[in-house]
Formats: structure tokens, C-alpha cells, sequence
């Protein structure tokens, strides 16, 4: 009963540095780089490699489109069956975590991450569960922090410029007052030696890169002692807006909104502009039940990540 097999087609495009037409057919060899990234001494040259085997195992390929100083263009296509809904088990969903539970001790956290993306990222999430959070871009940013500061936790990447998390975390706990301090490493390493060796220099505990973020919450919860709130349990999943019955059309969606408070919507916008589900989720549970319409609605762009739809309509001035 499946149905002819289809393609998902996958299409990034950036408006970076792009890349030498000489250099295309190199990207993809393991352990090598572009001119420019090795000049940024950043990444390791196994990205693409790695990306194209993934995309090989599925029956696809991936292909880049480049214009030197104005971007580039990956796309990759994978083949796909379709299935009916009675074929797809639904996993039991595990409860998701929106902040420190009521009554908890301050938790001060210090994140230690060269990568902007990944330390704006981890500091954004932790900030919006309620913790205090510091941040450094490398170990001698770090140590000046945790001498001023004094964090409870301390996420800790071992690659760093300036100052490695190695040497950082061998010199905080080398002083009498780290004691109060918990270093969790952040590693990309999978090799065993290099679990050892991160516990030998002084680090608590370790996690591996990239890392959901139930995990996350679960170590800090393991070294501090936190309780957490979690998403209430709702009734089943408001199915894709695109399967939705029309449920308000936009100007009557537009109507529906203006009842909150004009405080209100523009969290709402900031939220959306912040692609944030949990501040979202968390404004709409604050509207009240007999606007069951409009929760239905908002909810629907919610779960399927329309945060520009969302924009849209708190942006308009009433």
C-alpha cells in the first residue's frame, strides 16, 4: 500500500565568503579546506566529507553551487516513501523542560565557548530556564570570570584559542576555592583516551558535542541539585496548519489578538523574531480559554515553526 517513492529535496543557501572554483572539488575530500578556512583556523576539513556520506547512505548526493565573495549554494536530494498515518508509531514524547521550578537557590553559569554560534546558543537557553549566566570566549577569559564570579557550573570546550580548556580547568581547580565549582567539558571527541584525559585534568563530568538539550539540563540538575517546571501534558498534537480547518481567517485572526494587552504582543513579536518555541508556547498558554480559536491558531504556527507568520500578526498596530 506505500506509495511511489518521491524526493526530498534540501536547499542552503549563505551569503558568505563563498568558495574558489578550483577549491569545489575539494571540499569534499576529508581533511581539507579551503584557503580561507584554514586562514580562520576554524573546522577540521571533515564536515563535508562526512555530510555526503550521510547523504549516500540515504540514495542521494549533495551539490554546491559557489560565487567567490558573494556565497554558496548546497542542495542535496534523498529518495522517500510515503506512508499512511496508521504505519507511523508515535515514540512516547519525553517531558520538556521551561524552567527552574519555583523556590530554587540562584545557579550561576559560566559558559566557555569560542564558537559565537554554539556559546550565544547554550547562553540563550540556559538564560531563558532562569540561570544566571556568564560567558567567555576562551580559558584566560575564564579564569578572570570564575575569580570575580565564583559559578556554580562551568561548561567548559577543550578546543579553544588563547587558552585551551585543558590548561583552564587544570589552573581553576588548582586553587583551594574550586571546590564549589562543578567543570563540565564540552568535547566533539567520541575516543575514550580522550574521556580520560579530561577527567585527569580536574574536569567533573564531560558531554559530547552536539548534545540534546535534556541532556544538558539533566547534568546540571545531576552537580546543583535543581528541580525544573515542565511542559504541561496538553491534549494530542494540533495537526500541520496545512491539514488545520480554516480556523480564523486573517482579519478575524488579526481581531482575535487585539484582546490582549499591547505588552503582550510585543513580547510575542520578540519571541517570534527570536525563533524562541518555549517563550511562545509560554505567551500563548497566557491567553485566556474562552479564546479557544485563537490558542488552536497560535499554536498551529507555533508547533510548526511559522515564526514569521507569528511576526506578522504582532506587529500590527492596534
Amino acid at each position: 500500500n506505500h506509495q511511489p517513492p518521491t524526493t526530498l529535496t534540501f536547499e542552503i543557501e549563505d551569503t558568505g565568503i563563498g568558495i574558489a572554483a578550483e577549491e569545489i572539488e575539494l571540499i569534499f575530500e576529508a581533511f581539507t579546506q579551503t584557503a580561507t578556512s584554514q586562514n580562520s583556523q576554524q573546522g577540521t576539513g571533515l564536515g563535508l566529507p562526512i555530510s555526503r556520506s550521510f547523504v549516500q547512505l540515504m540514495g542521494g548526493d549533495i551539490t554546491v553551487k559557489s560565487t567567490l565573495n558573494r556565497g554558496s549554494i548546497f542542495r542535496f536530494e534523498v529518495p522517500i516513501e510515503t506512508v499512511t498515518e496508521a504505519e507511523i508509531t508515535t515514540p512516547t514524547p519525553m517531558q520538556r523542560v521551561v524552567g527552574l521550578a519555583p523556590n530554587q537557590p540562584e545557579c550561576r553559569i559560566l559558559v566557555v565557548e569560542d564558537n559565537w554560534e554554539n556559546r550565544y546558543l547554550l547562553v540563550k537557553l540556559l538564560k531563558t530556564m532562569g540561570f544566571q549566566v556568564e560567558e567567555a570566549e576562551n580559558g584566560a577569559e575564564a579564569i578572570a570570570i570564575w575569580e570575580n564570579w565564583e559559578p556554580h557550573l562551568i561548561f567548559m570546550d577543550m578546543q579553544m584559542p588563547v587558552m585551551d580548556g585543558y590548561e583552564a580547568t587544570k589552573r581553576i581547580k588548582s586553587h583551594h576555592k574550586s571546590q564549589a565549582t562543578t567543570i563540565i567539558a564540552l568535547t566533539a571527541s567520541a575516543f575514550e583516551e580522550n574521556r580520560t584525559q579530561i577527567l585527569a585534568v580536574g574536569c567533573d563530568d564531560f558531554v559530547r558535542k552536539p548534545f540534546p538539550e535534556d541532556l544538558l539540563f539533566s547534568k546540571i540538575a545531576e552537580h546543583l541539585g535543581v528541580c525544573y517546571r515542565y511542559q504541561k501534558k496538553t491534549s494530542p498534537p494540533t495537526p500541520p496548519s496545512d491539514e488545520l480547518p480554516q480556523i480564523l481567517e486573517t482579519v478575524s485572526l488579526e481581531k482575535a489578538i487585539s484582546v490582549m494587552p499591547k505588552d503582550w504582543i510585543n513580547q510575542l513579536h520578540q519571541a517570534s523574531a527570536e525563533c524562541s518555541y518555549d517563550l511562545v508556547f509560554g505567551l500563548i498558554e497566557q491567553i485566556p480559554a474562552e479564546h479557544a480559536p485563537l490558542i488552536a491558531h497560535l499554536k498551529s504556527l507555533a508547533d510548526n515553526f511559522i515564526f514569521d507568520r507569528l511576526m506578522e500578526l504582532s506587529a500590527i498596530k492596534f
